[in-house]
C-alpha cells in the first residue's frame, strides 16, 4: 500500500497541480470523492491561478483541514475555531521547514507569468524538484494534523 505522500506525487506527475495533489489523497476519508477534490482544487494551483500567492500544496492541505474540522451547515463556532487552530498549526509547521507559504518565494521569486521567469523555473527544474517536496511535506504535516 502506497503512503499518501507518494500517492500525491503520482497525482502531481499526472499533470495535476500542487493543490489537487494534496487534497485528492485525503478526499475519500474526508467524505468527498477524488474527482470532486480535483475539481475544487483546480484554481488553487500555481499559488492560486498562477498568481503565485499561497502555495497550492498549502491550499490543498488547508482544504483537507477544513473538511475535517471546519464549521459546516450544522456546525458550531467551536468547530470554526478548531479549524483555524489546526490551520495555524499546519502553517507554522510548513514555515518551520520552508520559511514561507508563498508560491513565488518558494520558487526563489521567479515569476512564472513572465517568459524569463518561467524559463528559469524550467531551467532549474523547480516544479519537479521543489514543488514535489512541498507536496510531500504538506501531506505529511496534514496527516499529523488530522490525527
Amino acid at each position: 500500500m502506497k503512503n499518501k505522500a507518494t500517492e500525491a506525487i503520482e497525482v502531481f506527475k499526472n499533470d495535476y497541480n500542487c493543490s489537487q495533489s494534496v487534497l485528492s489523497v485525503f478526499a475519500e476519508e474526508l467524505g468527498i470523492n477524488k474527482d470532486v477534490a480535483l475539481k475544487i482544487c483546480n484554481p488553487f494551483g500555481a499559488g492560486i491561478a498562477y498568481m503565485q500567492e499561497c502555495c497550492g500544496a498549502v491550499s490543498g492541505a488547508l482544504m483537507a483541514i477544513g473538511l475535517a474540522y471546519g464549521k459546516g451547515e450544522h456546525g458550531s463556532n467551536d468547530d470554526k475555531a478548531m479549524a483555524y487552530e489546526k490551520a495555524k498549526h499546519f502553517i507554522a509547521e510548513f514555515k518551520k521547514i520552508h520559511n514561507s507559504v508563498c508560491c513565488r518565494e518558494l520558487l526563489d521569486n521567479h515569476d512564472m507569468n513572465t517568459p524569463e521567469g518561467i524559463e528559469k523555473i524550467y531551467e532549474l527544474d523547480l516544479f519537479r524538484q521543489r514543488c514535489a517536496i512541498y507536496i510531500q511535506d504538506a501531506v505529511r504535516i496534514t496527516e499529523k494534523v488530522l490525527k
